[in-house]
């Protein structure tokens, strides 16, 4: 789990905006860029590079 604090001084690193949690919680979503950031052994991979556009609905 993710500590509270942290998601709470996170921002994306594209556009600088917030990031949530997601519901699976194991990424964070910036709604903004539509880019996924996982978060792999409890540490949140903010890289450009490695986000994952995120699926259409």
């Amino acid at each position: 789990m993710l500590n509270p604090q942290l998601l709470e001084i996170l921002a994306c690193p594209k556009c600088k905006g917030p990031v949530k949690l997601n519901e699976q919680e194991n990424g964070l979503i910036c709604e903004q860029c539509k880019l996924l950031y996982e978060i792999r052994d409890e540490i949140p991979i903010m890289l450009i590079d490695e986000a994952k556009p995120l699926a259409e609905s």
